[in-house]
């Protein structure tokens, strides 16, 4: 499918042990009850999204230890961290509700934050034609933030859908505001799809023509 607009829509690592059951509530330092409706509103967008026929692409995390590097597994051990999202697991599987659809292409992170670096991603983001990233998933200020900040780098023009993400370490404002005047994100609400689902500065209103034959009158002049 190709990317009306140039748009794809961007589902980061929405799965159980991030968003459902009791490892995410005891790992979320605020209200649990935000990941779920994180979770529900993303999968509001999504409905929307192929509704209108705008590109989806999926992303997941996988921790097992087998695919951690030698500085992933030191941070682990040396801040007691367990693996999360092990291969195979009911905490890998995506979220009720967010799975991913028929013909939804989907990729995978093995111990690493940037979608960027799971194979195919860009290919495929490329090849059908999509300019212009919106995110959704989790969390703000890990994954979300390391993938929109490679796409801008590459050229894409990033939207964040402020309801359908939280942070995991810094407060959600911070981080949002962060992606803004470092990337030049868009931060809106799901409930505008007139608005994320178009470039930026596509949703801006076109001036209204001056009419022919009658010039425009300079500020302060009399009539």
């Amino acid at each position: 499918m190709s990317a009306p607009g140039g748009t794809a829509l961007v589902v980061v690592d929405l799965q159980n042990d991030f968003c459902a059951g009791p490892l995410a509530a005891s790992r979320y330092p605020g209200d649990p009850a935000r990941l779920e409706r994180v979770a529900a509103r993303t999968a509001q967008v999504l409905a929307v999204a192929r509704a209108a026929g705008t590109e989806v692409v999926h992303v997941r995390f996988l921790g097992d230890t087998r695919f951690q590097g030698p500085a992933w597994r030191r941070r682990d051990a040396t801040l007691g961290k367990r693996p999360k999202c092990l291969e195979g697991s009911w905490g890998a599987e995506f979220a009720a509700g967010a799975e991913p659809g028929p013909g939804e292409a989907v990729f995978t992170k093995r111990a690493c934050f940037d979608a960027f670096l799971s194979d195919g991603f860009e290919r495929h983001l490329r090849g059908v034609g999509a300019h212009h990233l919106v995110f959704a998933g989790l969390f703000a200020d890990v994954c979300v933030d390391s993938t929109a900040r490679t796409a801008f780098q590459k050229g894409f023009e990033v939207t964040v859908l402020r309801d359908c993400t939280t942070a995991l370490h810094l407060p959600d404002e911070q981080i949002l505001h962060f992606m803004a005047r470092l990337y030049g994100a868009r931060v809106t609400s799901a409930d505008r799809a007139e608005v994320w689902s178009r470039r930026p500065g596509e949703e801006e209103p076109c001036p209204t023509p001056s009419r022919p034959g009658r010039a425009a009158a300079s500020p302060g002049a009399s009539g």
